[in-house]
């Protein structure tokens, strides 16, 4: 079973004063998937906790990381920017139809500045941190994960 984990980037829910909300839903996900998942892992907002986290979490072996929160325009917003220094090859494709598909349930998702990656044999994909924003975007995410991922094991297109 390919291993998966989920990073939920939030000052409030890292500090405790605010539940995650956001990560559960993205695990429970993987798992109907057929993925290995733990319990999404919380880090502050910030490039370098992020950068962090999923470099712990790749090193850990995880093959699918989906990250929650820290798109935004806000001032410690940093998600793709941490997650840019750790992917080797960028999908725009995926973080494009992420943006897309949130779009119809509501606009604010075309401020989402998510990015989707590659990095070794494994698939990096940014989303936003509220709940609606992971029931739209896992669909999305799943479609291609598992192509992504049997490509970078070498399998044929």
């Amino acid at each position: 079973m390919t291993q998966a984990a989920v990073l939920t980037v939030s000052d409030r829910s890292a500090a405790g004063t605010r539940p995650d909300t956001a990560g559960p839903l993205a695990v429970a996900a993987l798992r109907d998937a057929g993925f290995e998942c733990a319990e999404a892992t919380v880090v502050a907002d910030g490039a370098a906790s992020v950068e962090q986290g999923l470099r712990a979490l790749l090193g850990a072996g995880a093959r699918l990381i989906v990250t929650t929160g820290g798109t935004g325009v806000g001032p410690r917003d940093a998600t793709p920017e941490a997650t840019t220094a750790v992917i080797e090859r960028e999908l725009p494709g995926i973080a494009d139809e992420l943006r897309r598909a949130g779009v119809a349930s509501t606009p604010m998702a075309m401020l989402s500045r998510g990015v989707a990656g590659v990095v070794g044999d494994a698939l990096v994909v940014n989303l936003p941190g509220s709940p609606g924003a992971v029931a739209d975007g896992m669909p999305v995410v799943l479609s291609v994960a598992g192509h992504v991922l049997a490509q970078l094991r070498g399998a044929d297109h």
